[in-house]
Order: structure tokens, then sequence, then C-alpha cells
């Protein structure tokens, strides 16, 4: 990852970061939040390598556990877990198509999701979790569907990162 790349990766995290954490929960009801660290993770996976991209998506789940409040190293271990399925077939997919990224981004969140319940379940003792977690999922999906729409929309979305 070049420098430039590198700026405009952290400029583009910080902003996710602020815009989920402060805009969207004053305007947006609760199943109805995108998850915009989910989004950036499942781009990296299809463009970046594995020496980059996995501390990267480790780092990404990290950010999103501190700045929603749910238990420490929970979406890290569930964006980890992503990235790698997603990285051992990413070679063998075409990487810069919308409809590919698209549908990785709502499997990952269904994935994600059904993954930090089957965790959350097992280690925890929370009376009502699943019941919880099982009412948002068709909500996130698509929400997280159409974020990633609006991404691959962008100008550049299908070419090449740089790699020097």
């Amino acid at each position: 990852m070049s420098r430039r790349t590198a700026l405009l990766f952290i400029c583009l995290v910080i902003a996710s970061i602020v815009i989920q954490v402060s805009l969207i929960p004053v305007f947006v009801r609760p199943p109805f939040k995108p998850d915009l660290l989910l989004v950036i993770m499942v781009y990296l996976a299809l463009r970046e390598s594995f020496e980059v991209g996995a501390p990267l998506a480790w780092l990404l789940g990290m950010l999103d556990d501190v700045c929603s409040g749910l238990y420490l190293g929970l979406n890290a271990a569930t964006f980890l877990i992503s990235f790698l399925v997603i990285k051992s077939f990413s070679d063998r997919l075409y990487a810069d198509s919308a409809i590919l990224f698209v549908l990785t981004v709502a499997g990952v969140t269904l994935a994600g999701l059904t993954l930090n319940l089957l965790l959350m379940v097992m280690f925890t003792s929370t009376p009502g979790i699943a019941y919880s977690m099982l009412s948002d999922v068709f909500p996130r999906l698509l929400v997280n569907a159409f974020i990633a729409s609006i991404v691959a929309a962008f100008p550049g979305f299908d070419c090449q990162l740089e790699s020097s």
C-alpha cells in the first residue's frame, strides 16, 4: 500500500467512524444502522493482499468494538474470520465486480451476525440475546447491501489499487 493509499484509507476509516458513531444514531433507528467498517473490510478483503489486509481487518473489528460498546474482540474475531474466508476465494473471483461486492457484503453481514450470536450465546449468559439479534438481521442485511451498492457506484471502484 503506497503512502497516498494509506493516507486515504486512514481518512476514510476516521470519517466512517465519525459518521457511524455520531451522525447515524441521531437520524436512523437502530436496526437500520449500516456497518460502514464492515463494508471497508470487505473492500479490503477483495482488493488487498493477505499481509496488509488481515491486520487491518482485525484493527477495523477492534475499532468497531470500541465504538459500539460490545465485548472487546467480538467484532475483531468476526472481521478476521470473514476476511480469511473472503480472501480464500477472492483469488478465483473477479474482485472488481460491483455485484460480487454487494453480495459479499450481504453474505458477510449475515455470517457476522450469526458468528456474533454464536459467540455471545457460548460465552455470555444474557437472556433474550438471540431474539434481539435475530430481529435485526433482515434490516441490517438490506441496509449494508444498499451502502455497498452506493460504494460500488463511486467512480474508480472498478480500478485496481496501486501497489508500491
